[in-house]
């Protein structure tokens, strides 16, 4: 009997992996910040693809630094709680994330970085040996708590009249074991998202990436776009 409810525990992971394949990824190319920014934009909700709030993500990279700004546009809510500090589950209500790796196959860790609009952030190292955040397998997390000594800063503005919130992240290149100066020419696996909440309609999210996932789950490691640091 063990050996069957294990071989199903194995085909369930198995499916799991299967039906995450996306079969084709959006690429960025980012340059050095003095010489522009990479940019995308997304529009699409998690899992059902249908209208979500414009959202645009900018990349670039400088000798010691992975720069990215995320910028909320078509906001109404601004939704945070204010009792939250560092790597409290800001996620719950409104934010803006970017999911990170350092190499070009599907990873099994990576760092995840939110921001919120009252510049709250989470940075941790996420450990997902499924890739796609199965049930059956862990998904752990390790928290970098000193990101100011790090050298993690996110500035964060608001701007209710025109319905936009934006977020200046800065993530040091050694957290990838990125020697300083040594960034271009190295190829990554990202994706970003948007979570967008208010008082009436909390706790349910909508939610909307920048290659959208199969599934409510961020946590789907084979939809990480490409991104190439030109």
């Amino acid at each position: 009997m063990g050996r069957w409810i294990n071989m199903k525990i194995l085909l369930g992971s198995l499916f799991a992996v299967a039906g995450a394949v996306c079969t084709s990824l959006p690429s960025l190319k980012a340059p050095a910040c003095s010489a522009g920014k990479g940019t995308v934009e997304y529009s699409k909700s998690v899992p059902d693809k249908a209208a979500f709030p414009k959202t645009k993500v900018d990349v670039c990279y400088d000798d010691k630094s992975i720069h990215i700004t995320f910028t909320a546009l078509e906001e109404t809510n601004y939704y945070f709680n204010e009792s939250q500090t560092t790597n409290d589950p800001i996620w719950e209500y409104e934010v803006m994330e970017g999911f990170i790796y350092h190499g070009t196959n599907d990873p099994q860790s990576y760092l995840e970085f939110e921001v919120s609009p009252n510049n709250v952030t989470f940075q941790a190292w996420i450990f997902n040996p499924s890739k796609v955040r199965a049930a059956d397998h862990p998904l752990d997390t390790s928290y970098l708590t000193q990101p100011a000594v790090d050298g993690l800063s996110a500035v964060t503005t608001l701007d209710k009249a025109a319905q936009t919130w934006v977020s200046s992240a800065t993530i040091p290149l050694g957290l990838f074991n990125v020697d300083n100066g040594q960034a271009k020419g190295t190829s990554w696996r990202m994706n970003f998202f948007r979570t967008v909440v208010s008082p009436d309609t909390y706790p349910d999210q909508l939610l909307g990436a920048w290659n959208p996932t199969n599934e409510s789950n961020f946590h789907m490691t084979p939809f990480f776009g490409k991104v190439f640091f030109v």
